[in-house]
């Protein structure tokens, strides 16, 4: 009998997936093209007009190459001391922020009751709460009950407000991953609470306590609705950027952007090889 061979089948084309995985990359190249440009030509304009000799901040109208706006911020005083008091405000937020947050975490993490989502809802609200609300209760609240003037003070209590809230969440998040093993055994052989906490709690929060403590810094000073309405006649780097922003652009608000801009590229960089190096220790 003569054997009868089945010719093999063809292999199908695979052009159609290639040709749409070659679609799928080309729109998201598109796609982050367009998110960098929206995130990032502003701050390019804004670093070209601190350097243009022009009095109206603009790079379309080029005037030449200037750093007179770089010597003029050092002679504004009320620049200065805005600074000034949006450090001052700061470093207060973070001492007051740092123990509320860290309180209402090991609350809601140590306390088994019912009213823990209660509770969890009403130290959770300020973060909720519009800024505007916050900055112009806290500064009738210290008024009419304790008599202190709108200054510094209870700016600083009123950015507290809220930002205790998100170093809550920061610790709560770092609590929820720790062994409580350690602690139940310390107990057993008979450390006091405190001991406990100091020893055991606080070393394995560390981590999170200056995390919490650089976002706390960070949001306190660009923060401006509710410092703005608790405040009073005083005022801070940002809402004296606000201030004269209603009188048209400065140059010199262009200056602050760029060295908060080199600001932040520097300690970028150094957190990043921070990390690097301690991951290759």
């Amino acid at each position: 009998m003569t054997k009868v061979t089945t010719p093999p089948m063809a292999t199908p084309a695979k052009a159609p997936a290639r040709k749409t995985r070659d679609w799928s990359d080309a729109i998201l190249s598109g796609y982050l093209v367009l998110f960098f440009a929206y995130m990032f030509l502003p701050l390019l304009f804004m670093v070209a007009a601190a350097f243009n000799a022009n009095p109206t901040p603009s790079v379309t109208d080029w005037q030449g190459f200037s750093l007179q706006w770089f010597y003029e911020l050092p002679r504004d005083e009320r620049f200065l001391e805005g600074l000034l008091h949006s450090l001052q405000i700061a470093f207060g937020v973070i001492v007051i922020a740092i123990p509320l947050g860290l309180a209402g975490a090991l609350i809601l993490t140590r306390l088994q009751s019912g009213a823990s989502t209660l509770l969890y809802t009403v130290l959770v609200s300020p973060i909720l709460t519009p800024g505007i609300v916050l900055g112009a209760t806290t500064m009738i609240f210290w008024r009419d009950i304790f008599g202190l003037e709108a200054g510094l003070l209870t700016a600083t209590f009123a950015q507290a407000a809220f930002i205790a809230s998100y170093c809550m969440l920061m610790f709560m998040a770092r609590l929820q991953r720790q062994d409580r093993v350690l602690e139940e055994a310390a107990l057993d052989l008979g450390a006091s609470s405190v001991f406990v906490f100091r020893r055991i709690t606080l070393p394995f929060l560390m981590p999170t306590v200056i995390t919490a403590s650089v976002i706390s810094f960070l949001q306190s000073i660009e923060n401006y609705n509710t410092t703005f309405f608790a405040i009073g006649s005083s005022w801070t780097l940002v809402t004296e950027i606000g201030a004269r922003m209603r009188f048209g652009l400065s140059p010199v608000v262009n200056v602050i952007g760029v060295i908060f801009v080199a600001i932040t590229i520097v300690v970028a960089t150094a957190w990043v090889l921070a990390q690097k190096r301690d991951k290759a220790g």
